[in-house]
């Protein structure tokens, strides 16, 4: 594992590869960029101690995709047109990647090309960047890094995934949440998130009467927040915003619950300016899956029936693409070929891929890792839980802390993990009908080269132990 201690050595390492000799970044070996400079970038990025260096790097990353026909983009257009039934066939995936994120991106980029997929997209939760200590311009920067690497061309989707709501700061604060939750946007918009997914369903109260009354605070932040990322949006950039009307492991949502909210979205938001995308709605998922005592993950009875009828709701009265399928990622292989066939856009995958990481992990760094959550998390180790229980909930907290240690784990076990993701991503790109839909993200996306920003990165270290766990990955 090499990187930068310091600009100076960053720039000793450019020489002769990129010229830096001007504002703009010149690409002068291509060759070189690909075989082993933008390895060196990335590293600088993720692990240097010099933080000067890692703002560096990134804008070395962030140029030199541009120049090769690498950028962050917004799904909006195309999702629009699945609204208007120009564009069908296929649910987009949506992949949270808690770890070893450039080597991973670098097997989606792979599959992709190999199929000629271009509707597909790189996301991370709000609690995600947290506990895997990864902050939106260093995720982005692994996106763009794997592109370049694999020699990927075209518009590249990174997304926010849920911005969500806390219910109990919102009922003491409103404004401080909401506040919150804008300065976290601005954040990844300036990485190059134009793909938002706000996630105020934490804030449905089922003890109302009335659907209005239930869904008012979810759509009223909903429509606060969406006319937020209009006004931060780079120009000729529309941010493809979702929204989601039932907490995924709640009840199941109801055609009438969606237009409870939309109709309530339509009211509280201006006309004529771009509104929301897709909705989320609850089908009988949960996170992560279920765990059960001996730590496998139970069966789930999902509902198509929410996904397909919802769907052709807001498809046909709203104008959008359809509805997004949470905590799908642990669900049987088998039933993936159903979402294109039941409405559903988008498909939100993050677990499945962190249990391969683990699968394939050396015995001997596991254990170290859940000796690390045994002892720092027992408060979160509940009466009756067993300790695969207890471990199959909490090891996502074992990402950030050991980060370096996962990207410098021995190659034979980093291989057979990207393998096997690699192998779980054909099926996935082939169940959910994305071969072959580059032409329609090349026709309907707008090649729009956005503006780049000094990227916030730190090279302070974070405690693990003083995150709190919220809802909100897959």
């Amino acid at each position: 594992m090499k990187y930068a201690i310091n600009i100076r050595e960053l720039e000793q390492g450019c020489k002769d590869i990129i010229d830096l000799a001007n504002k703009e970044i010149n690409i002068t070996d291509v060759k070189g960029l690909r075989e082993n400079l933008i390895d060196y970038l990335i590293y600088t990025v993720v692990f240097s101690p010099d933080i000067q260096a890692r703002k560096k790097a990134h804008r070395i990353i962030w140029y030199t995709a541009i120049n090769l026909g690498i950028y962050p983009a917004s799904i909006h257009s195309l999702y629009m047109a699945m609204g208007r039934d120009e564009v069908k066939g296929f649910t987009t995936p949506a992949m949270n990647f808690r770890c070893l994120t450039y080597d991973v991106c670098r097997r989606v980029f792979r599959v992709a090309s190999s199929i000629n997929a271009g509707a597909f997209i790189f996301e991370i939760a709000k609690s995600e960047m947290q506990y895997t200590f990864q902050s939106p311009a260093e995720y982005t920067a692994c996106v763009l890094a794997a592109a370049i690497k694999e020699n990927y061309r075209g518009p590249v989707f990174i997304q926010g995934d849920h911005f969500q709501l806390k219910a109990d700061n919102y009922k003491t604060d409103p404004e401080g949440e909401l506040s919150s939750l804008k300065d976290l946007c601005k954040k990844a918009v300036n990485a190059g998130f134009y793909n938002i997914d706000i996630d105020a369903s934490t804030l449905v109260d089922y003890s109302k009467q009335s659907l209005s009354d239930q869904q008012y605070h979810n759509y009223l932040c909903t429509a606060a927040l969406t006319a937020f990322l209009r006004e931060i949006e780079p120009e000729g950039i529309t941010i493809s915003v979702g929204a989601e009307i039932g907490h995924i492991g709640g009840k199941n949502s109801t055609p009438h619950e969606a237009r409870a909210f939309m109709e309530g979205f339509k009211n509280s938001f201006l006309e004529n300016t771009d509104g929301i995308s897709k909705l989320s709605v609850q089908t009988g998922t949960a996170h992560g899956g279920i765990p059960l005592p001996d730590g496998t993950v139970a069966d789930v009875k999902l509902d198509f029936r929410v996904l397909k009828d919802i769907g052709e709701l807001v498809k046909k009265e709203y104008g959008l693409s359809g509805t997004v399928q949470h905590g799908a990622s642990t669900l049987p292989d088998e039933l993936f070929d159903k979402f294109p066939e039941n409405n559903c856009s988008e498909i939100h995958l993050a677990t499945g891929f962190q249990n391969i990481m683990y699968d394939f992990a050396p015995e001997e760094f596991k254990q170290e890792i859940y000796g690390f959550l045994k002892e720092s998390f027992r408060s979160d180790w509940k009466d009756g839980m067993t300790e695969q229980q207890f471990i199959y909930k909490s090891r996502k907290r074992g990402f950030g802390p050991f980060k370096q240690k996962w990207w410098s784990l021995p190659v034979e076990y980093k291989s057979m993990i990207l393998d096997e993701i690699e192998k779980k991503l054909k099926l996935l790109f082939e169940k959910l009908g994305v071969k072959d839909t580059k032409p329609f993200v090349n026709k309907y996306i707008p090649e729009v080269i956005p503006p780049y920003s000094e990227p916030e990165i730190s090279t302070q270290s974070l405690d693990a132990t003083e995150i709190k766990l919220e809802e909100g990955a897959d």
